[in-house]
């Protein structure tokens, strides 16, 4: 398929406000000539705000499986001829070990997680329960099972297990169940559909509770059509690979199972020693292999909300990679 039939969106699109921002830029204190690592470059607003902290100088390499930012991240190049900038058109865990073969060393890295307003905002990759759409939710439309697969493929337990593992579903029982009896007849199709099965499938009292009713399984789908919560995992280690001491690295996560995985990896590293506390003397000699600056996780504030609802779930944490060699369980 040619490269523009990937490009859905023009060029001169709008950018929309990246999550959190002055607080990715002061935390990440990115100067002229340092190497930037961005896991997901999505609609390119972070990368802008950095690049211009570069003056010119270094080198910005931009990752992403999302095609559709072919466009974008030409631009971005254009807009920065004295830098070197590059794009890596595949998952941030694949991209951050390929770099690691490479012997790239990052002074800042930043991963944004979860879904762009930029897919939300493109009707035709499905991830929105707001539009009726093709039910896809893959950040790389160009292989893999999508949502639809997945309603169609999983048993009733199945659904009922992932709704309420990575939406936490009060429901989760009573919609795999209406899921399950509704695809015999027709398969699903589209987001209206599975939207109308969500309504009709929870008492009418929670459907006025916090956010769209369909709003916890479509995460869920999501989660589990992109494998999302072990590539965290996995980027993350892979992170640590690439990282120099000294070199700051940034998440901003969107829901509490991304930020728990996230915090625990931070909290982890940032332990200098394993040993059960009634050991007298340290028998492991292990080093933290990470200095943990967001003591407490960023939010965002009612400035940025009332300009971007959407960051509304966002959450910040900000490391520092030490001097101390990596060991196999470090991450």
């Amino acid at each position: 398929m040619s490269q523009s039939a990937w490009s859905v969106m023009p060029t001169n699109a709008a950018i929309h406000d990246p999550v959190l921002a002055h607080e990715v830029v002061a935390l990440l204190d990115v100067q002229p000539g340092m190497t930037v690592v961005d896991g997901t470059f999505g609609a390119g607003g972070h990368a802008t705000m950095l690049a211009e902290l570069m003056q010119g100088r270094g080198a910005y390499v931009a990752i992403d499986r999302d095609p559709s930012v072919e466009n974008r991240a030409r631009s971005f190049r254009a807009s920065h001829p004295d830098m070197a900038v590059r794009l890596l058109k595949r998952d941030f865990v694949d991209g951050f070990r390929s770099l690691a073969v490479e012997g790239v060393q990052a002074d800042a890295m930043l991963l944004d997680l979860g879904v762009s307003s930029m897919q939300i905002d493109q009707p035709e990759r499905g991830f929105s329960y707001a539009v009726d759409a093709p039910l896809d939710m893959r950040m790389d439309p160009r292989g893999g099972q999508t949502a639809a697969d997945l309603l169609a493929e999983l048993s009733e337990r199945d659904l009922a297990d992932l709704f309420s593992r990575y939406g936490e579903e009060r429901y989760s029982r009573q919609i795999a169940r209406a899921i399950c009896r509704r695809r015999t007849s027709q398969p699903y199709e589209r987001s209206a559909d599975l939207v109308d099965t969500i309504r009709h499938a929870i008492p009418t009292p929670a459907q006025f509770g916090s956010g769209h009713p369909a709003k916890r399984v479509f995460q869920s789908l999501r989660i589990a059509v992109n494998d999302e919560l072990a590539m965290v995992e996995e980027g993350l280690d892979a992170a640590m690979h690439i990282l120099k001491p000294g070199g700051r690295i940034a998440v901003i996560s969107f829901h509490s199972l991304e930020d728990r995985i996230v915090k625990e990896r931070f909290r982890d590293a940032s332990a200098p020693c394993t040993c059960p506390p009634d050991l007298p003397i340290c028998g492991c000699a292990r080093e933290a292999t990470l200095r943990v600056l967001t003591t407490r996780v960023i939010r965002p504030g009612s400035a940025e909300l009332d300009r971007n609802p959407r960051a509304a779930s966002s959450r910040l944490r900000v490391a520092e990679r030490t001097t101390a060699a990596l060991t196999q369980d470090a991450a």
